[in-house]
């Protein structure tokens, strides 16, 4: 059975729970992440209650401190896609409004807690705040528990190479081109994903065709050239590939765009839908003198491509 998402308290009113509730904001869904939901899906296996995670959109620093509101690993869309691949029951997608920042932690957990998801676990990192000026300490947490008689877990950061891993240590390695280490902390590889939109034809014309991607305001998205696995998420189809992320100097392009170059043909239909996986980083995107001077940089690097992509091979 698939994950029931909830996206406002009213939905979730009566149908939600009884919970073993990981709470978060789960931006890129990492490694930390994954054991947290990992820990509330034994308890709630042990105790017969819904494997339930709570997370919000937008993030909470839109509100609470809009000058410094982070770009998102990944889209809500994909944060729910890798919390339903940890077989999670129920998740609620609470929207971070001004009424629920001012939110005392008392009433926090009487009217969502208790009074609308019926939680009798909570699972959360040792960092985590909650309520007005977050208020809510783990100590606040657990007092709280006791009165109310739900258990109260808290988990240490999960550390790798030293570095605790987090979402800002994701994102800092993604933006300095470490994809081997941020995939190393997110469990997985930096993907973006979304509908194929048409592009100008620039490239069909003047370099070589590409599947586009439109961005999400406000997703991360480290621009460069990139060797990459593309694949249709409707047909399960996958190809090797080369992207670049950015704003089409050559063509004085405004807006950032994410074009994928496949490897191998595309047979049948063209996809609707793409997901695009980055596995190397080839070189920052750079102006050139006219598109056949950027066509053949481009040949250039799919050569590259298709060097990883052998050795790749021979090793499985």
């Amino acid at each position: 059975m698939s994950v029931q998402v909830f996206r406002s308290l009213d939905e979730a009113r009566g149908h939600f729970g009884p919970a073993a509730l990981a709470i978060g904001n789960f931006d890129g869904v990492h490694t930390g992440h994954r054991a947290l939901v990992g820990v509330m899906s034994d308890y709630a296996a042990a105790h017969s209650l819904k494997r339930a995670v709570l997370t919000f959109h937008p993030h909470p620093t839109v509100l609470i401190a809009p000058d410094r509101v982070p770009p998102m690993i990944c889209t809500l869309d994909e944060r729910l896609a890798h919390l339903e691949e940890l077989g999670v029951d129920q998740i609620l997608v609470l929207p971070f409004t001004q009424e629920l920042s001012r939110q005392t932690p008392e009433e926090f957990v009487s009217r969502v807690l208790l009074g609308t998801l019926n939680t009798k676990a909570t699972f959360v990192g040792t960092n985590f705040h909650f309520g007005y000026r977050q208020a809510g300490t783990p100590a606040v947490l657990t007092e709280l528990g006791r009165q109310h008689g739900f258990a109260t877990t808290f988990l240490e950061p999960i550390k790798y190479r030293g570095g605790i891993v987090s979402s800002s240590a994701i994102r800092k390695a993604l933006m300095d081109h470490r994809l081997g280490f941020a995939s190393h902390l997110l469990g997985r590889c930096f993907s973006v994903a979304g509908a194929v939109v048409a592009g100008q034809g620039i490239g069909r014309k003047e370099t070589v065709p590409t599947l586009n991607i439109l961005p999400v305001p406000d997703q991360l998205l480290p621009r460069g050239v990139y060797v990459t696995r593309t694949y249709d998420l409707e047909s399960k189809r996958a190809w090797p590939s080369i992207t670049n992320i950015g704003v089409r100097p050559t063509f004085q392009g405004e807006g950032v765009t994410i074009e994928s170059f496949l490897l191998a043909p595309l047979t049948g239909d063209a996809p609707c839908r793409i997901r695009v996986e980055f596995r190397r980083f080839v070189r920052e995107e750079r102006q050139f003198a006219d598109p056949p001077a950027l066509k053949q940089q481009i040949f250039r690097d799919v050569e590259r491509a298709q060097a990883y992509w052998r050795r790749v091979n021979k090793l499985l």
